[in-house]
Formats: structure tokens, C-alpha cells, sequence
């Protein structure tokens, strides 16, 4: 399978079993789009009939371009057969039982009340609660036991706000610093937060301690205070903005995401990130709306063209600011053509239910954040383990191959499939799709691979090709 598309006046053929990537003239879009449904003789022909007013192009051209198309299909690099699908279970049962991340709900609760969080304002459908020490310690603990010969662990710190239980966080990370070296791990933690705590002693700790801080920020005053409110209706963009500043001024080179959250309210996604550049942060991360089709904030399909262009527009940005020595980061635009994900990513996903899972203040377990209150999916403890199986073997089961909707699909070895979460909410099944999100993700996929042709053609020596 490949996919052809032409953006920013250069045309990309994806060849999308191999992931090779080709930046192609007009003549060659022409005969690959015509060469697996054309005879030889005949697209060559047809090609030429197209040209035949055009002398820099021969037939003689033509079929040395032909050539170049038959070579790069013998060397694998176009129409490559799809071999991975026998690979996919067998790769998902090879890590069967090992988990290497959780998301650890420190607090249920949260000291905003933003319109469309999907966490019911921290509660996630159920009481206000903060997670104990002892409970996130046998978290940690439960991890270490079902992590094999694993040696990087990942541990999220999240919520509602997590720093609304900000002691019980620094304890946990000073315990796993102090097993580490005993089981052989090492702890990356990651902190999000709406920044309303941010001090100097969260500053000082986090840029210590964590591989990544997540800071939620919807850019434009007028939008980001429109959702991002406290109890008493009250936007929190003058009170955060700065703190943000600090922090991120502090972090130096380590990781950090400015995030958003852009809705019906803000289709025009592209002038929030561009608020968010002139505030001085230049990593990246602008999230559509995911929630129920009769909110207020969910996206449209009026909104859908809207969407579509400002990711172009995003990456044109990228490219332009890169070519001026003032380069940031979009985070669905991190792609690397040259190694990538491993194949069993680019089949299995993110590993939800299995290799990564979700933890509440009372020691539940989810397959992710987002299932954290359905009792349906329930896993287990974290005293006891996984005891609801038949959960767990549905997540186990499901891979990019498994999903009907997703066998046309050109995109589908850069998103695994997508998200559980949000498939079983659209279709009722872990095994659909949210085609709205199928949507905005291949046009980021299509921009994310443009951004970086166009980034290593800027690169490549005069001369070379």
C-alpha cells in the first residue's frame, strides 16, 4: 500500500508497510499513482499523452523514471507486501504479564473546574479523594514485581491536580530512588499539572526529579479562560502564565510540554500556539476535544475543514521558524523516518491494560486514565494483581490487525490503532475507531512527514541528492 498526497508544492509517496518516504516530480506521482492498476506499456503512454505538450519530458524520460519506480519496488522501498500481521499476537504475548508504566492518581480532586475535563473535575465519576503514601508506595512496589527484566520504569503523577498532594509525591519518588539500584530500575516520572501550586518548591523539586512536566495551557487568554476556571468562575490564565515562565526558565534543557486543549470554541488552534511561542515556551502539545458529540465543546464537522488547514499552516510555521534559527516542538509532529518505533509499537499501540496501567487513590487498577471510574473495566489491585482477566484479554488481544476499520488505512503503522479509550467511547468496542480523530491524525501524519522531508532537503548539501 502507499499513499500519495501533495502539500507545500512538493508531492510525498509514503510506502506504508516499509515506511519509506519519497519526495517525487510530477512524472513520478503520476506512474506510481497508475502502476499497480496500469499494464507497462500502457501507462507509459498515458503518461506521455499527459506530457506530450511538455518538452523537457520524453517518453524516453518516462520509462527511465519507470525504471527508478521498478528499482525502489525490488530494493523494498515501494509497494512493499505487509508482512507484520502474522508478527502481531505473537509480538503481544512475548510481554505478556510484564507492565513498565503507571499513572498514579495522587489526587481525585482538583482546584480548577474546567468545562470539558473528562476527569469530572478530578472525581472521575466517583468521590473526592488524595492517594496515601502507603497506597502509591505498594504501587511502586507492584510495579517493581510485575516488570521482568525491565530496567526503565515509567511512573506518571497525575489527577485531577497532583500537587494538591504534593508531599505524598515527593515521598514516593525519594522511596523509588531509594529501591532502585536494589531491583536494578530506574524510576522517569512525569508531573502534569494546571500550575495553580507551582512554587518555588515544586520548581526546584521537579526540575530535579522529573523526566517531564506537563503544564496545561490553552493558549489565548480569551480561550483559556473560557474552560479553565476555578469554583468561583474565574479564569486562571493571569495566575499561571507566570509560573509557568519561571518554571520553564528553570528547566533549562530538560523535557517539558506546554499543553492545550483546543474545542469548537477554538478551531483556529493555530493563534493559541502562537500566543504560547510569545509567551517563550517552545515545546508544544495542542490536544483535540474528545467528549460526548452533544457538548457544547466538541468538535464539529463545520470545524473539521478549519482543523485540517491549521495543521498545515502549523507545519509551514515549523518549517519557516526553523529555516529563521527559532525552532520548536509540536508534539504530533515527533517523527523519525530514519528508526522510528520498533515494529511491535507500531503494532500493539500504547499498551493499555497490559504494559501500562492506571492506579487510584485506593489502589485500583485501570487500563488507562481515562477508564479510571467505569467499573466495567476494573482490573484488579495492586495488593492482589490483575484478577479480572477476561478485561485484560481483550486489551491483550487488540492490535492494529485486529481492528476492521484499519485495514485500508495508510496511517495505521503510526498509530497502532490509536486510542483504546477513545474507540470504546465512539463505537462501544476497544476494537473501533474514533474517526473523527482518524481524521485530524492522518493529516498530522501527513504534515509530520512533510515537516521532515522538507527539514532534511534544508539539510543536504549542494549537490547531493
Amino acid at each position: 500500500m502507499i499513499h500519495a498526497y501533495t502539500m507545500g508544492g512538493r508531492n510525498i509517496v509514503v510506502d506504508v508497510a516499509s515506511g519509506s518516504v519519497h519526495v517525487v516530480d510530477d512524472v513520478a506521482l503520476a506512474l506510481i499513482r497508475g502502476y499497480e492498476t496500469r499494464p507497462r506499456a500502457a501507462l507509459i503512454a498515458e503518461v506521455a499523452e499527459q506530457y506530450k505538450s511538455d518538452p523537457t519530458v520524453t517518453p524516453a524520460d518516462i520509462e527511465a523514471c519507470l525504471e527508478e519506480i521498478e528499482a525502489l519496488k525490488e530494493a523494498g522501498q515501494l509497494f512493499s507486501p505487509d508482512t507484520h500481521a502474522d508478527k502481531a499476537d505473537v509480538l503481544k504475548k512475548r510481554s505478556a504479564g510484564i507492565v513498565k508504566a503507571l499513572c498514579l492518581h495522587v489526587a481525585h480532586t482538583c482546584n480548577l473546574n474546567c468545562s470539558y475535563c473528562f476527569a469530572s473535575q478530578g472525581k472521575y465519576q466517583g468521590e473526592r479523594a488524595l492517594m496515601s503514601y502507603e497506597v502509591g508506595r505498594q504501587a511502586l512496589d507492584f510495579l517493581i514485581a510485575h516488570s521482568g527484566d525491565r530496567h526503565n520504569l515509567e511512573v506518571d503523577f497525575f489527577g485531577g491536580e497532583p500537587l494538591m498532594n504534593f508531599q505524598v509525591v515527593k515521598d514516593l519518588v525519594a522511596y523509588a530512588r531509594s529501591i532502585e539500584k536494589k531491583h536494578n530500575k530506574t524510576f522517569r516520572f512525569t508531573l502534569t499539572t494546571n500550575g495553580m501550586l507551582i512554587d518555588d518548591d515544586v520548581i526546584d523539586f521537579a526540575n530535579r526529579e522529573m523526566n517531564n512536566v506537563v503544564l496545561s495551557l490553552d493558549g489565548r487568554k480569551a480561550v483559556h479562560d473560557a474552560f479553565r476556571v476555578d469554583y468561583a468562575g474565574r479564569g486562571s490564565w493571569e495566575r499561571i502564565v507566570p509560573k509557568f515562565q519561571k518554571f520553564v526558565a528553570a528547566r533549562g534543557d530538560k523535557s517539558y510540554y506546554i499543553r492545550g486543549t483546543f474545542t469548537h470554541n477554538n478551531p483556529d488552534f493555530l493563534s493559541d500556539i502562537k500566543e504560547m511561542l510569545s509567551l517563550g515556551f517552545d515545546k508544544l502539545s495542542m490536544e483535540p476535544v474528545v467528549c460526548a458529540q452533544d457538548d457544547p465543546c466538541a468538535l464539529t464537522e463545520e470545524d473539521l475543514p478549519v482543523v485540517l488547514s491549521q495543521y498545515e499552516e502549523l507545519a509551514k510555521l515549523m518549517l519557516s521558524r526553523h529555516k529563521e534559527g527559532h525552532p520548536f516542538l509540536f508534539y504530533h509532529y515527533m517523527l523519525d523516518l530514519k528508526n522510528g518505533p520498533c515494529i511491535y509499537k507500531r503494532i500493539s499501540g500504547c499498551g493499555s491494560g497490559t504494559e501500562y496501567m492506571a492506579v487510584t487513590p485506593w489502589g485500583d487498577l485501570y487500563p488507562c486514565h481515562q477508564f479510571v471510574g467505569d467499573e466495567r473495566f476494573k482490573l484488579g489491585d495492586i495488593w492482589r494483581g490483575v484478577s479480572n482477566t477476561p478485561v485484560q484479554e481483550t486489551f491483550a488481544a487488540v492490535n492494529v490487525y485486529t481492528k476492521p476499520d484499519c485495514a485500508s488505512c495508510w496511517a495505521k503503522l503510526y498509530c497502532a490503532g490509536g486510542c483504546a479509550a477513545n474507540a470504546f467511547h465512539a463505537t462501544g468496542s476497544v476494537n473501533g475507531i474514533y474517526a473523527y480523530g482518524c481524521e485530524l491524525f492522518r493529516k498530522r501524519m501527513e504534515c509530520a512527514i512533510w515537516l521532515q522531508a522538507m527539514l532534511a532537503e534544508d539539510e543536504t548539501p549542494e549537490g547531493e541528492a
